[in-house]
C-alpha cells in the first residue's frame, strides 16, 4: 500500500485497461486485489468514464495544454473516439435501461406506500365520524350564520 500522506495517481491507459478488464466481466473485488487498488476507484473510473469518455479519467489538476487542444481540435475527438469503449453501446443501452427499471420500481413502491397511508386515514376518518342516520348523531352541523 501507498505511505500515510502519498496519494498514489494512475495513468489514463492504466484506467482505461483496468475498465476493459471490469466490463469484459471479471470480478471487481479479485480485478482491484490484483491491480492493488480500491473498488471504489473501479467504480468511480467507470462513472467518470460514462459521464466523459476517455478524456473524463485524467489526473487531478488542470488539463494540460495538449489535452485542451485535443478536446478542441476534430481530429482529437476521433482520436478519443478510437480508443473504444469500454463496454459495448448494447451493453450501456442495457444497463440504462436497468437503471430505469429500478427507478420505476421504486417510484412505484412509493406510490403504493402513499396509497396505502392515505387507505387509512380515510378508514379512520370514517370510523371516527358520526353518523347521520344514527341515534344520538347529529343530522347537520348549525350553520356559522347568525
Amino acid at each position: 500500500m501507498a505511505e500515510a500522506g502519498k496519494e498514489r495517481r494512475f495513468s489514463r491507459e492504466f484506467k482505461l485497461a483496468a475498465l476493459r478488464q471490469m466490463s469484459a466481466g471479471e470480478n471487481v473485488s479479485a480485478l482491484a486485489r490484483e491491480l492493488g487498488i480500491r473498488r471504489k476507484y473501479l467504480y468511480q473510473w467507470r462513472e467518470r468514464f460514462r459521464a466523459g469518455g476517455p478524456i473524463a479519467l485524467r489526473s487531478r489538476g488542470r488539463p494540460t495544454k495538449a489535452e485542451v487542444l485535443a478536446m478542441q481540435a476534430p481530429e482529437g475527438a476521433a482520436a478519443l473516439a478510437a480508443a473504444g469503449p469500454v463496454a459495448p453501446p448494447e451493453a450501456d443501452e442495457l444497463s440504462q435501461a436497468r437503471r430505469r427499471i429500478a427507478e420505476l420500481e421504486r417510484k412505484v413502491g412509493q406510490q403504493q406506500v402513499e396509497l396505502d397511508f392515505f387507505q387509512r386515514a380515510l378508514r379512520q376518518v370514517r370510523e371516527t365520524r358520526p353518523r347521520s342516520g344514527a341515534p344520538g348523531g347529529t343530522a347537520s352541523t348549525r350553520s356559522s350564520k347568525r
